[in-house]
């Protein structure tokens, strides 16, 4: 009696070093379409070649092809080094794909940024080159990234802490050389060092933490020069003032000469659900192996954009 061959699941190993893994990020790995999906827990960057060959040897080239490797976590920098780790840790032909996104940080930046790019060309016919950018949270996940992704766009950017300027000054240094572009630091500790920093400001992006309120009217007031005011905040208060989370490219009330735009964390995050849940398809449907960063985030935010 013959038998039919077994069809081998869609297999994703998530790892973080963190205590859990994201329920957002399992979430969207079972939409994707990954059959078993195994969270690792409290990884350091020295075992990821230990857990990436322990993946992909014991299913033989044609189950490497279905398996993926997700890197969380909430450390960019960390993420980072761990998927240059588990890229290296490859043994061809035992090569699988692997996609890092830690703490949805490097979609959500990808997203911002493309949202911030397409609302400076359809409402102001420019883009981000010598734009002067302002991160306010700049020192956290999505701040750093997006940080990158605007300087690498020809942006001046700064990453301001609301613990002040060295803060900020260490999360800029720390960042731009590990991702080698050039970022400084500022402070929005007070109302007098944010107002400060917003007199030259093109582009304000509110980053920091939900349900902080990182940007008020009167600030806004001290921002003649604001083209574009996008915040990832979805969490009552409103990030920035007058941004509201529906806002897809709307005039921002109270902006000086009423020139500058809105963009809201749900409308930012729209895009961000789509990149993210596309490149874990694309991950489980690849023919090759692919690997995936903020760059390949980046690139299909853009083209998200490109298709409303």
């Amino acid at each position: 009696m013959s038998t039919a061959p077994i069809e081998r699941p869609y297999i994703l190993h998530m790892f973080t070093p963190g205590a859990q893994m994201s329920p957002f990020d399992v979430n969207m790995a079972a939409d994707a379409g990954y059959q078993i999906i195994t969270p690792y827990c409290g990884v350091s960057l020295a075992q990821i070649t230990g857990l990436t060959q322990d993946a992909i040897f014991s299913r033989g080239p044609k189950g490497v092809a279905r398996t993926g490797i997700f890197i969380g976590g909430r450390d960019v920098l960390l993420a980072a080094d761990m998927l240059d780790a588990a890229k290296a840790a490859m043994v061809k032909p035992f090569v699988v794909s692997v996609f890092a996104d830690p703490s949805g940080s490097y979609t959500t930046a990808a997203a911002l940024v493309a949202c911030v790019e397409a609302a400076l060309k359809k409402h102001h016919d420019t883009g981000l080159a010598g734009k002067k950018v302002l991160m306010l949270g700049g020192g956290g996940t999505v701040g750093r990234i997006a940080g990158v992704l605007c300087a690498r766009a020809g942006a001046q950017v700064a990453l301001a802490s609301h613990r002040g300027r060295a803060a900020g000054d260490e999360a800029a240094a720390q960042t731009g050389a590990r991702f080698g572009v050039e970022l400084r630091g500022a402070s929005f500790h007070s109302s007098a060092d944010l107002q400060s920093e917003l007199a030259d400001t093109d582009v304000v992006m509110g980053v920091a933490a939900a349900g902080v309120e990182v940007m008020t009217a009167a600030d806004l007031a001290a921002a003649p020069k604001l083209l574009v005011a996008a915040d990832v905040n979805a969490v009552p208060p409103l990030g920035i003032a007058g941004v509201g989370v529906m806002d897809g490219g709307v005039a921002l009330p109270g902006s000086v000469g009423g020139k500058a735009i809105a963009l809201g964390a749900l409308a930012i995050g729209n895009v961000k659900y789509q990149v993210q849940h596309r490149l874990l398809v694309q991950m489980r449907d690849a023919a090759k192996p692919v690997y995936f960063g903020f760059d390949a985030a980046f690139d299909l935010a853009r083209a998200v954009l490109a298709e409303a």
